[in-house]
């Protein structure tokens, strides 16, 4: 299980000192949105999600960096849901964020990596440091809108550690072509359904012959607790699934776009544990699974909100 860490209980103090008080980087191929009304959101898939995408880019910088609370009432319901089990619901909350984190980190960076989307859902992956100079943590956060704005709210975040087994960070894209750039939208059904079969089949029943029907030769791990290549993925799942017979994994959600697809699951390891929320991020290839990022939080005991983070 992954501890809680220096930068993470300082996010988290920031947070719980917000409910106390609440009365309730160049990102490639995202434009800003339209400064129109936001419940205005552009007609059309392409631009309703490029505009979601824009968006949620806004929202986490301007919160985040910038300590804007004008971007949550433009761009967040009143009645936001919250999954992050350290934030109450509301975007008062969301508000109070904004000025607590200015406030106390006032350098803080969300450096945004890649950005998808699909229906009414956006996810953004970023490397979020508060503290210049320190490695930051590596987090997913997923947005539902609804009328344009942002409705829910679900993240899961792991502090980046010292060292890595297989020498990539958490970010970077190894396999070519070298981008952050979701491929072209016709690729998207195939690789959802290619990579729930490949989840499902791998993860959910922890049948590891699935390595060798859905995943490419050159595979590239940005886990960093497991090693580069097929045989570091057959190796750490294998000792992973031995260790803990009884591991569930329960898929939540999926949200793909071009050759990127994210699942959103719970893993249980053994019964009775809470388990933790991971997001797990693949890029295809040729049909293949190329690339693969994640990261990992425990369920806590207790939560800010009556909802839980799935």
């Amino acid at each position: 299980m992954t501890p809680t860490t220096p930068a993470r209980r300082a996010l988290v103090a920031v947070l719980a000192a917000v409910a106390l008080t609440s009365t309730a980087a160049v990102v490639p191929a995202v434009a800003a949105p339209s400064t129109a009304v936001a419940e205005r959101a552009p007609h059309g898939d392409a631009a309703r999600l490029a505009y979601q995408k824009a968006v949620a880019v806004r929202v986490l910088k301007g919160v985040f960096e910038d300590g804007n609370t004008a971007v949550v009432d433009r761009y967040v319901r009143p009645d936001y849901i919250q999954h992050n089990p350290f934030a109450p619901d509301g975007a008062e909350t969301l508000k109070g964020l904004a000025a607590a984190v200015r406030q106390q980190f006032p350098d803080a960076a969300y450096d945004i990596r890649r950005v998808i989307a699909q229906g009414d859902l956006v996810l953004v992956h970023s490397n979020v440091v508060l503290t210049p100079g320190t490695r930051g943590s590596a987090v997913f956060d997923i947005f539902r809108f609804q009328g344009g704005r942002i409705a829910e709210h679900w993240d899961v975040g792991q502090e980046v550690p010292e060292s890595s087994a297989n020498g990539n960070d958490m970010f970077s894209t190894v396999s070519r072509p070298r981008t952050e750039v979701p491929g072209p939208a016709r690729l998207t059904a195939y690789n959802e359904k290619l990579v729930t079969k490949a989840f499902d089949r791998l993860l959910v029943r922890k049948d590891l012959s699935a390595l060798d029907r859905y995943w490419g030769p050159e595979y590239h791990q940005h886990n960093p607790n497991i090693p580069d290549g097929v045989a570091g993925a057959r190796a750490g799942l294998g000792g992973y699934f031995q260790q803990f017979p009884s591991l569930t994994v329960t898929r939540k959600r999926v949200i793909a776009e071009g050759d990127l697809v994210a699942v959103h699951s719970h893993y249980v390891n053994a019964p009775g544990e809470r388990g933790q929320a991971v997001v797990d991020l693949f890029r295809v290839r040729n049909g293949k699974i190329v690339e693969h990022w994640d990261a990992l939080q425990d369920v806590p005991e207790t939560s800010a909100n009556d909802n839980t983070m799935f």
